[in-house]
């Protein structure tokens, strides 16, 4: 399975940013339910409400499914790696 990864940038409550990857299916190419996806894992950080959208979350590359983000895609349909500041 190939793997879609997206680069996201958010501003914290505290004015501080987050850096996340997005990984979903490449088959997913609606830009919006990656950005649902990326609202669901803020909610999980206390960040509910922050904005993310195309100027904070933009397709980066494609890459081969990992055994390690397996589980949570079939399950969540999405995973994340945490990169700085979450």
């Amino acid at each position: 399975m190939k793997i879609a990864v997206w680069d996201t940038y958010v501003t914290k409550n505290d004015g501080q940013i987050m850096h996340f990857d997005i990984l979903a299916p490449d088959d997913i190419k609606d830009a919006d339910k990656i950005h649902e996806f990326g609202k669901e894992y803020l909610k999980t950080k206390g960040q509910e409400g922050q904005a993310l959208t195309a100027k904070e979350c933009r397709f980066c590359h494609v890459e081969n499914l990992k055994p390690q983000w397996e589980a949570s895609i079939a399950s969540n349909g999405y995973y994340i790696i945490e990169m700085e500041g979450c």
